[in-house]
């Protein structure tokens, strides 16, 4: 079995057996990847690292040719994302955005925009004061960078510039303009500043979207879009997305 280095995001893990992990890790240089870590809870001193949700972690990994699963034999904490892990809003942030990315992503995809996305997203988690607005960023990044985004520049039907007026179609993946919508019912009404917003976020860096001041009523549409996109093309609602808004439900978000 060829020996590999890898940069990674651990994304989750679970017991196997008695004494050893299965780690799900998204990489740098080789996308989404499942290893093994043998003897891990038995003698946890061979490894620098407690594999925790959500670290950054430099792996060293046979990878198996016959099977998904490969073998880990080195792993060395690079960040544990402490302070994230003080907050738990932002360990409930900090979740969506691994869900979504083992969602979206398969085995052995790489794409280093998604991997560094993934790491500038848990970094301001850590940093930021009002970690509220970051989640909604990236889940617009995610889309985009994974070809996965809705189509806003036209309507997904007659292909026309949207000028005016448009519904959002959860069904088509897109904008619907007026003389479209009737095409789907369920489509809904959706603000210009929402479209602004989803875009001039799609085509600018992360660190520079953090600088973006939201409006409450665009941030609340965009929040509804997104999720309810996500839910119908993933054909289910995120486990993460559900914990955090119980936690809303009891205690007001900081913003």
């Amino acid at each position: 079995m060829p020996i590999h280095k890898a940069e990674a995001i651990v994304l989750s893990k679970r017991d196997f057996r008695e004494t050893s992990l299965i780690v799900n890790f998204y990489t740098r240089e080789f996308g989404k990847l499942s290893g093994i870590l043998k003897g891990i809870r038995k003698e946890p001193i061979k490894f620098a690292s407690s594999l925790e949700p959500f670290s950054l972690n430099d792996i060293v990994f046979y990878k198996n040719r016959s099977t998904t699963l490969h073998l880990v034999s080195q792993c060395d904490l690079k960040d544990n994302f402490s302070s994230i892990r003080q907050n738990m809003f932002k360990v409930g942030m900090a979740s969506i955005v691994l869900e979504l990315i083992d969602a979206v992503m398969q085995l052995d995809d790489k794409n280093e925009d998604i991997f560094q996305l993934g790491l500038d997203t848990l970094a301001g988690l850590a940093s930021a004061p009002n970690p509220d607005k970051i989640t909604t960023i990236f889940k617009i990044k995610m889309l985009s960078l994974s070809g996965f985004k809705p189509n806003l520049d036209s309507c997904v039907v007659c292909s026309n510039k949207i000028l005016g007026e448009s519904k959002f179609s959860l069904k088509s993946g897109g904008l619907l303009c007026l003389r479209c919508a009737p095409k789907d019912l369920n489509s809904r009404s959706i603000f210009r500043g929402t479209i602004a917003t989803i875009l001039h976020i799609e085509r600018n860096d992360f660190k520079c979207n953090l600088n973006l001041g939201i409006n409450p009523q665009i941030k609340k549409e965009l929040d509804l879009v997104l999720n309810a996109f996500l839910n119908f093309h993933l054909e289910k609602e995120l486990k993460s997305q559900k914990v955090l808004h119980k936690i809303e439900n009891f205690i007001p978000v900081i913003r």
